[in-house]
């Protein structure tokens, strides 16, 4: 897999074995629908696996990224893939952590971010569960995005807490669903 758009584009990324990828087609899609110039923006990656959606991010100049990633494994391919790319490391931070127990410390600690993406594993709900669990913390600033990855089959709800749906766009078995931060608009 590449970086596709950016300031890193064209530059390989390695891939944790046993994970799906956000394909190429899909990141591209983000970026298009989102804009490519994220200067200034934070961003939170959930579940991050390679971490290309958050590198993705930092191509394009976003301030800051987190990446949560639980395995160790990938953790470990997502350090990597930043020392390959030879990333500032102030302008990124990995845990290797629960996304969920990240979500509540997160909330704990008044850490608010413009975007989260999540790419939670499919055939277990986690969509929906992220999606309650982001709705029901304030970890995004007022009028920011939870862009959740999941499988067409899990079907999520037009609202969460703050949050509504906004886009929602099929890729094969992958539905990218949008959601913005509507409290205080």
């Amino acid at each position: 897999m590449k970086i596709i758009t950016g300031k890193l584009k064209n530059r390989n990324i390695y891939m944790p074995k046993d994970i799906r990828p956000t394909s190429n087609l899909v990141r591209k899609a983000i970026f298009d629908t989102l804009g490519q110039d994220w200067e200034g923006l934070s961003m939170l990656e959930l579940f991050a696996g390679s971490g290309a959606v958050g590198i993705e991010a930092i191509s394009n100049n976003a301030k800051m990224v987190t990446f949560v990633e639980k395995d160790p494994k990938a953790f470990l391919v997502i350090r990597e893939n930043l020392r390959i790319m030879e990333v500032d490391p102030r302008k990124y931070e990995i845990l290797e952590v629960d996304a969920f127990a990240s979500i509540k410390e997160f909330a704990l600690d008044k850490k608010k971010f413009d975007i989260i993406f999540a790419d939670p594993p499919f055939g277990r709900e986690l969509a929906k569960k992220t999606l309650k669990q982001v709705g029901g913390y304030d970890i995004l600033h007022p009028n920011s995005l939870l862009i959740i990855q999941h499988e067409r089959k899990e079907k999520l709800p037009e609202n969460e807490g703050n949050l509504s749906l906004v886009k929602e766009k099929q890729y094969g078995l992958n539905i990218i669903s949008i959601y913005k931060d509507i409290k205080n608009v």
